[in-house]
């Protein structure tokens, strides 16, 4: 499997199959459609992906995926089978994604049956979290840091942070498991953390509540999903992009309104609060960062964010460069050229060099291109457009939003660029 997946120029099955062999290799088809649905594949790539699988075990297929259902046209279109499944979007899992990516290049170059992939496959569900339960929590309190890093607070605020993202951790954990409660999460989230954020604002005297609320959030914000909505919807995969652009936005909307609540509730709290405890004013550190704390938070993110994306240990060192790669390319490049030619410098920096990785090493892109497009994304533009719209802000909000439609058609144009100039395009991509 290279460049993420199969090549094209591997051994075909046979052109003809027999009806069993046909009815085998359409059910890993359609089983594989439903596990890269599941852990995080975007349309654009998964309906590649899967056409080049179909294609190499000898079956005429047609594909249309959305954020919630799959359909496979199955044989010539005046005999063709229709399958459909209703799925649902489900967290991004980069190790299941390189252990599919593993299983399909052994089915297409005839290592295994469809039948024994297709049981590996169910089997995935059944393997125990990579990760112990403990380190999710940790993983936020560490990415929350490594952001408040990178919007330059102070000392103390890096330590406001980390417990603000416990705080959503803990959030996420508790209404995370009842489905009743799930779509909830993010104002809730958001309400929590901001509340706390701005009484202790009011009570410490920082000045720093929103950039705290933001780090505190951060794994919550959908820059990732804006992003790739825009992508999807540049290589004309209309539907999907659509719908994963609305969902998008109404996460954004949810989290704005949590903001809107959180501030007039923390800022009265904090108020209050200081009166009765005027000493506390004192106890933060108003001390400026270290210079070397930036870059122990460019080390640090990326770990944290292999923990949440649940990717294989092995990955670490790769996914730590791509994230370094496309930090610093946007920094440097956006320094010198404006903030929207590096978020395209940095996208297709990513974009390429994952490509290059998953070619050589034969793995999955997504493993080490996912990580590093979360440095990247505007997901603090976004949110700051809907509080400002929120706020009766218009200009301001109606400005913010333009900003970040330009660095998100920046970052999907990236991307593109990124796998053009690997040339792969020619070649399948999980």
């Amino acid at each position: 499997m290279t460049d993420g997946t199969a090549s094209l120029d591997l051994p075909l099955f046979e052109k003809e199959p027999t009806k069993e062999r046909a009815a085998a290799a359409s059910h890993f088809i359609l089983e594989l459609a439903r596990a890269l649905h599941q852990h995080g594949t975007p349309a654009h790539r998964l309906e590649a992906a899967l056409s080049a699988a179909a294609r190499q075990l000898g079956l005429q297929t047609n594909f249309f995926t959305t954020p919630t259902s799959i359909m496979m046209g199955v044989g010539s279109v005046d005999a063709q089978q229709v399958h459909l499944l209703r799925v649902e979007p489900g967290e991004t899992n980069l190790g299941h994604l390189a252990t599919l990516g593993e299983i399909t290049r052994q089915v297409v170059d005839r290592e295994i049956s469809p039948r024994e992939g297709l049981v590996r496959i169910n089997a995935l569900d059944r393997e125990p979290p990579i990760y112990a339960a403990w380190l999710q929590p940790v993983a936020f309190v560490l990415s929350s840091a490594a952001v408040a890093c990178f919007l330059k607070v102070r000392t103390g605020d890096v330590l406001v942070a980390a417990l603000l993202g416990l705080l959503t951790a803990l959030v996420a954990t508790v209404l995370g498991r009842r489905e009743s409660t799930r779509h909830v999460t993010e104002p809730t989230a958001a309400f929590v953390v901001t509340t706390v954020a701005f009484a202790l604002d009011a009570l410490l005297r920082t000045s720093s509540g929103y950039l705290t609320s933001l780090a505190g959030l951060v794994i919550m914000l959908p820059g990732l999903t804006f992003t790739v909505a825009l992508t999807e919807l540049s290589t004309r995969h209309l539907s999907s992009g659509t719908a994963r652009l609305s969902g998008a936005l109404v996460t954004f909307l949810g989290l704005g309104f949590g903001i809107a609540l959180g501030v007039k509730t923390g800022s009265a709290l904090g108020r209050d609060l200081s009166h009765w405890l005027p000493m506390l004013a004192d106890i933060s550190s108003r001390a400026p960062l270290p210079a070397w704390s930036e870059w122990l938070a460019l080390l640090v993110a990326p770990l944290a964010f292999m923990v949440l994306l649940k990717a294989q240990p092995r990955d670490a060192a790769p996914i730590v460069i791509a994230c370094a790669a496309a930090y610093l390319t946007s920094k440097f490049a956006g320094a010198r050229m404006g903030e929207e030619l590096g978020a395209f410098l940095g996208a297709m920096v990513v974009s390429a060099g994952s490509n290059l990785f998953a070619r050589m090493k034969h793995r999955v892109a997504m493993v080490t291109q996912v990580p590093g497009l979360l440095i990247l994304v505007p997901g603090s533009i976004g949110l700051r457009s809907v509080t400002s719209l929120l706020g009766q802000e218009v200009e301001t909000g109606i400005a913010t939003a333009f900003r970040l439609a330009i660095i998100g058609i920046s970052l999907a144009a990236g991307l593109l660029a990124g796998n053009v100039v690997t040339r792969a395009a020619n070649r399948v991509r999980i």
